[in-house]
Order: C-alpha cells, then structure tokens, then sequence
C-alpha cells in the first residue's frame, strides 16, 4: 500500500477496528473529518466549557487549565484542551463560547492577544533596516569592472 504499518493501524482504528473497518465508510468519515471550519472543541462540549469557566473565575491561566485538565482526566481526550484553543474562545468575538467576563480575570488585562505565530513579525527581527532595493544599485555593479561588485 505504500504507507506505513502504524499509519494503517491508526486508520483501522479510528473507524471501527479490524472486524468493523469498511473502506467506503472510513473514506467518507475522513472527508467529513476534514471540513473546515470545524467547531470548537468549547463549543461542542459543555462539561468542558464550564470546566474551562470554573477555572478562569479562580483566575487559573489558560496554561495551567490545559495542564490540569490532562492529569485531572487522563483517559477522557473530550476533556482535553490547548491554552491557545482557550485563548482564541475568549478573544475572538465571533466564537462566543466563553462569556467576556471572563476575560477580567486573566492576568493580563489587555483586550486582544495575538497567536504565536503572529507575535514574531512585531520585533522587526529577520527585516534589514533601511533595505535598498536590488532595482537601485548603480550602473556600475552591473558591468562587474570594479572588484566587490562579481556576484
């Protein structure tokens, strides 16, 4: 088949095991997996919303939640959560699942937050400072008669 044993063995189980696997089924199921946008994993599952809610009112981060919610229930994954995913429930107005209040009793009071990957563009680091574009060089780097300017 081409594809690794423990990728087989992942896609046996995940739709219905060795005596329940149907490929047309499990096909079907992937393409369903696979919409975007899905939903959010607070919006879809009460007990962990207001798990989330209960721990944000003691002004526990959203680090810590994630933290506690894996040992507090190793074997339930729907109980599962990443501090970013809990983030974006609070700042992002269009989610609505966790209600703005509880965005008082985080740490740091600002209104909005960005994701890390957008945080590293605000340093200026990897940007050339006063950058000269390679349309402006003079006439001169392009006949290469002075040495320093073979490329």
């Amino acid at each position: 088949m081409g594809r690794s044993p423990s990728t087989i063995s992942r896609e046996i189980s995940r739709n219905g095991g060795a005596q329940a696997y149907r490929a047309t089924r499990a096909d079907k199921q992937a393409w369903q997996r696979a919409l975007r946008p899905k939903q959010c994993r607070l919006a879809c599952s009460g007990r962990l919303r207001w798990r989330v809610a209960q721990k944000l009112a003691l002004q526990w981060s959203p680090e810590q939640i994630g933290g506690w919610l894996k040992r507090a229930y190793p074997g339930d994954p729907s109980m599962r959560i990443s501090h970013e995913a809990i983030y974006r429930s609070l700042f992002i107005q269009s989610r609505g699942v966790l209600k703005k209040e509880l965005t008082a009793h985080l740490r740091t009071k600002r209104q909005m937050r960005l994701g890390k990957g957008a945080q590293s563009n605000r340093t200026g680091q990897g940007q050339i400072l006063d950058m000269v574009s390679i349309r402006e060089r003079p006439a001169e780097a392009e006949d290469r008669a002075i040495p320093g300017h073979w490329a």
